[in-house]
Parts: C-alpha cells; sequence; structure tokens
C-alpha cells in the first residue's frame, strides 16, 4: 500500500484534477484541495488556470488563512476560502472539491431538495444544504466566495455534511482522502441526473411525490459501504486518465 505522505498527496491532487475534467465534473474552471499531510494547517492547491492543465508545477500552498505559501509569488484561485474555511472548521477533512457541476446547479436554485436516489451517493444524507449568499454579501455580490468571512459562513452551514450547493454557483464537496473527495463529486453529479430523470417521469406520471429516496439509515449503510472500496473506481479513473 502506498504511504500517504505530502508528495503522494500532491501527486495525486494532479491526477484528480484530470480525472475530475474527465468524469465531467470540472471544465476550465472549479478547483480541489488536499490538506498537507505533514503540516495539517496548511493544503495544497493548483495555481490559478484550468484543471485539465494542471501539472506537479503548478502546486502551491496554502495556509489555513487561505495565504499563498510561493517562492515564485504565483497566485492561485479567487476562492481558495472556500478550502481553508473548511479546513479550519473540518479537522476530518482531507480534501476540498469546488466545482460548477451542471445537472446539480438546479437544486440549487428550486425548491428541489438533492437527495440521495442510488446506493452510490447514500453520502448526501437525508437532503444536502444549500448555501444563500446573499445572507452575507447582500444581493450584488457576484457569488464567488472571496474572503474569510464568505467562506467561514460557508462551512458553518456545510456543518458535518459531505456536499453543500451554492445557489447559482454549483457545490461543495468534502472528504476524508483526495479518493473519497473525488468519488463523492462524481455521484453528486450523477445523483442530479438521476434524480431529476425520476421526478420528470413521476410528474409525467402525474405522481410528483413518488420518487422513493434512501432513507436516513440505508443512505449511511450505502455510504459505508462504498467507503470501502474507493481504490476501485479510483484506478479505473486513473488509468482513464493516463491513456487519455
Amino acid at each position: 500500500m502506498t504511504q500517504d505522505t505530502s508528495d503522494t498527496r500532491r501527486a495525486d491532487l494532479v491526477l484528480a484534477n484530470h480525472i475530475l475534467v474527465n468524469e465531467g465534473v470540472l471544465d476550465g474552471f472549479g478547483h480541489i484541495s488536499v490538506r498537507d499531510a505533514a503540516r495539517p494547517n496548511q493544503f495544497f492547491i493548483a495555481r490559478s488556470m484550468a484543471p485539465g492543465l494542471v501539472t506537479l508545477e503548478d502546486i502551491v500552498v496554502c495556509n489555513i488563512d487561505g495565504a499563498v505559501i510561493d517562492a515564485q509569488n504565483r497566485r492561485t484561485y479567487v476562492e481558495r476560502f472556500i478550502h481553508s474555511e473548511i479546513y479550519r472548521a473540518r479537522p476530518d477533512v482531507q480534501s476540498v472539491i469546488h466545482s460548477h457541476s451542471p445537472a446539480v446547479i438546479p437544486f440549487g436554485v428550486t425548491s428541489a431538495r438533492l437527495r440521495p436516489i442510488c446506493h452510490m451517493s447514500g453520502f448526501l444524507g437525508v437532503t444536502t444544504p444549500v448555501f444563500e449568499i446573499r445572507h452575507s454579501a447582500g444581493e450584488s455580490s457576484d457569488l464567488l466566495i472571496r474572503n474569510q468571512l464568505l467562506g467561514k459562513a460557508l462551512a458553518e452551514l456545510l456543518g458535518n455534511a459531505a456536499v453543500a450547493l451554492l445557489r447559482g454557483h454549483g457545490n461543495v464537496v468534502v472528504g476524508t482522502s483526495i479518493q473519497q473527495s473525488v468519488f463523492r463529486a462524481i455521484h453528486t453529479e450523477k445523483n442530479a441526473l438521476l434524480q431529476s430523470q425520476a421526478m420528470q417521469l413521476a410528474a409525467a406520471a402525474g405522481s410528483v411525490g413518488d420518487v422513493m429516496y434512501l432513507t436516513d439509515a440505508e443512505a449511511k449503510a450505502a455510504s459505508d459501504m462504498n467507503d470501502e472500496h474507493l481504490d476501485r473506481p479510483w484506478q479505473m479513473w486513473k488509468r482513464q486518465v493516463n491513456h487519455a
């Protein structure tokens, strides 16, 4: 088994950027980070660039305040405070992803709440919280989490959940490993697509409320089971990236 070190986490971070692009979660925008294994109050993230182009040389270090520590004075993403404030609030979290995952967006701007519809997305729990930036930044923001105050508000809304939606702006996904966060981000997108399809079928049949979601107990049991097998999809996604 590969030892979990800062170097392996940096390498996995590069790989994760490419996996998430391949799986349609990230495109030219969005970002993923991983906590430094040796210094828990720091995390690794790419410099400000398209995720699909990230290489090992593009990785920078940020501290828990969101300040970039880089000898080349490179900048990272404006929304690094999503990452720093979640790491501050959640010692269990080792990786954070922010994406504009397309199928998820409608669930942040309607009364329909994202809920687990299949066993692969049990980590969503009974319902997924939605961050309304107007409560913290008023009604004229650009929706970006561009400072510590907004990052803290988002972290508080996330609480102990695995996923939170950002109204009109995508979602944030966390994990206790980079493999878990990637798995969750991909299956959050897939669950949103399946849920939309199920809701449409139910509406066509005249039974809008007749979609069967996982119970809280089912969701937890399914999530625990999937966590035992994270390396299976990770190795497949890794191979697909290496062969691309």
